[in-house]
């Protein structure tokens, strides 16, 4: 008992911060501090619109950059990961802010937490690097139009409408909308959003996001623009550490919210990590760390009434792209936040909901990277169809729905295309070519079948039970040298196979069978056919005897053609 709680700290223990984390620190801070100080002013709009997304308000979406962000920069596995509310996140959040209210939010992103750091203690990280590349962008456009359709009702200048489904509360906006037309708030989103496009274009370094949204609210302001409503009262601070929102008696109801939330936070932040390896030379993240970064962010960031947090990925690369090299980048990222709070609340308040629907505009449309998912689509019929049924099941259903569908599909069509891989062809039964030898084979009635690739459920049914159709035959060799890969069902299928050629009264010889085989063979009772009689040999010569010494005996080969010199010996035929 004592020597396993030992190595469950030692493992645990192993992904804390150490001394490594405090020397890269050190190496280059003002650099740094440059690079934290620039994603924090592309963060502060992002982090306001995704805490109005949510529907927990702009407090809550700068409480979760400043929490999360400091802590998973502090305990996460990646030296450039920048964390805080994302918009992949607020699609989940959204139905269940509308189910189950803010304090069901708080409590489902506490419970993800715990989750992420139980995943982190077992070593789970590397198994989230298999999600297949098309369920990636397949999600990625899902999230991207998601996010933009959310966006509608700020951008229109009109109420959210009632409802869980982007489509529905898009839908009924634009009829609000129609019936009471506010151009202010279009003009405000409009701007906002082609100022930040072609701005990345002109000057992909400028933070043109703050600088429009600062415009916005400059001219809002002066002109008096009463229809471009603002954000509201902020506090001036983060509100005291509290478990007040926590109900016991609902965490089994928010399981499965729960669940969702962690999974999406994992994904998620471990893509960003890698997207921020990619970027770099000699940056590499540590996937199991990460997973208790997240987790402790997810369980300190409801404490200050901040939403389930992940790794940001646009946060991310501008903090490459700014020379970032240490996790201090982060760290000044969260405390230039946290100054906003306590010094700015009164003037971020002012902000019109309009230019904040614009950045989130801007960052759906940039989201979708057209080059890599006319890529994906060209590649294969199947990378296509799976991309393009995640991304409609994230827009139509939600996001883990669609991660499970994707990965169902992807799955599937793996395994047809594996299938296709296996075969059985009749060979020749020597590797030279004689031909004199083949003929005299087949007129004894004797022939072999090779058996290429994996026997398994997906491939089995498809051409053993052609096996048992064979005519003309009085012993078939199975080569089975060429399995790759065997499970019961295709062990079943072969003991099948065997039976109805034995009540046919024909001997089935097998060469070659791996050692890795004979436990699934020997499990349903294939392996006891075989061996029956001594019908298993370790090459083709061997059974070729075998199968002319039965024939002989059944006195079929009375009459049959001599065999050339030394046929049946030389190199052994698997």
């Amino acid at each position: 008992m004592i020597t396993a709680f030992r190595r469950a700290w030692a493992r645990t223990a192993a992904l804390l911060p150490g001394r490594t984390d405090l020397a890269e620190i050190r190496r280059d801070p003002r650099r740094d501090l440059l690079a934290g100080l620039t994603v924090a002013v592309v963060a502060l709009p992002l982090a306001l619109g995704f805490g109005v997304s949510s529907g927990l308000g702009a407090a809550a979406g700068l409480a979760t950059a400043v929490v999360a962000g400091a802590v998973a920069a502090v305990f996460g596995g990646s030296n450039l990961q920048v964390s805080g509310p994302t918009g992949a996140m607020t699609v989940v959040l959204v139905p269940i802010v509308d189910r189950y209210g803010p304090t069901g939010v708080l409590t489902v992103g506490l419970m993800a937490g715990v989750m992420l750091v139980g995943l982190a203690v077992l070593r789970a990280g590397k198994y989230m690097r298999y999600l297949p590349a098309p369920v990636v962008e397949g999600f990625t456009l899902g999230i991207a139009c998601v996010i933009g359709l959310q966006q509608i009702p700020n951008a229109l200048g009109v109420p959210k409408p009632e409802g869980d489904r982007v489509l529905v509360v898009t839908w009924r906006a634009v009829q609000e909308f129609a019936g009471s037309p506010n151009w202010t708030a279009v003009g405000f989103a409009v701007a906002v959003a082609a100022v930040m496009l072609i701005g990345a274009r002109w000057r992909p370094t400028v933070p043109f996001s703050i600088l429009a949204v600062i415009a916005a609210t400059v001219v809002a302001r002066l002109a008096h623009l009463d229809a471009a409503k603002a954000i509201g009262d902020l506090p001036s601070g983060l509100p005291v550490p509290s478990l007040s929102f926590l109900d016991l008696g609902s965490l089994g109801t928010l399981l499965s919210p729960a669940v969702a939330v962690a999974a999406l936070a994992a994904l998620e932040s471990l893509l960003s990590a890698s997207v921020a390896d990619g970027m770099t030379v000699g940056q590499k993240h540590d996937p199991d760390r990460e997973l208790l970064g997240q987790g402790l962010a997810n369980i300190a960031a409801p404490l200050f009434g901040g939403v389930p947090a992940t790794g940001a990925i646009a946060r991310t690369a501008v903090n490459v792209r700014t020379g970032a090299s240490s996790r201090l980048a982060a760290l000044t990222h969260a405390a230039v936040l946290a100054v906003i709070v306590f010094a700015a609340a009164p003037l971020v308040a002012r902000i019109p909901l309009a230019a904040l629907a614009g950045v989130l505009l801007a960052t759906a449309i940039r989201m979708v990277e057209v080059g890599s998912l006319m890529a994906m689509a060209r590649a294969t019929r199947a990378d296509a169809l799976i991309l393009v049924l995640t991304a409609v099941a994230t827009l139509a259903l939600d996001l883990v729905h669609a991660v499970i569908i994707g990965l169902v599909v992807a799955g599937a069509l793996a395994l047809r295309a594996v299938a296709r891989q296996a075969g059985l062809d009749q060979v020749p039964l020597d590797p030279g070519d004689h031909g004199a030898e083949e003929h005299a084979l087949l007129a004894e009635h004797i022939v072999a079948y090779r058996i290429d690739g994996p026997l398994f459920f997906a491939a089995a049914h498809r051409f053993l039970l052609e096996l048992t159709e064979v005519a003309d035959v009085r012993v078939v060799i199975l080569r089975m040298s060429r399995i790759s890969t065997m499970d019961a069902t295709g062990a079943l299928v072969l003991k099948d196979a065997l039976e109805k050629l034995r009540r046919r009264g024909i001997l089935v010889l097998a060469s070659g069978i791996r050692p890795g085989q004979l436990q699934v063979l020997g499990s349903v009772g294939a392996l006891e056919l075989l061996r029956h009689q001594g019908r298993v040999y370790d090459s083709t010569p061997e059974a070729i005897r075998a199968a002319r010494d039965h024939l002989a005996t059944a006195g079929v080969l009375v009459d049959a053609p001599p065999r050339p010199a030394g046929a049946a010996g030389g190199r052994a035929v698997r």
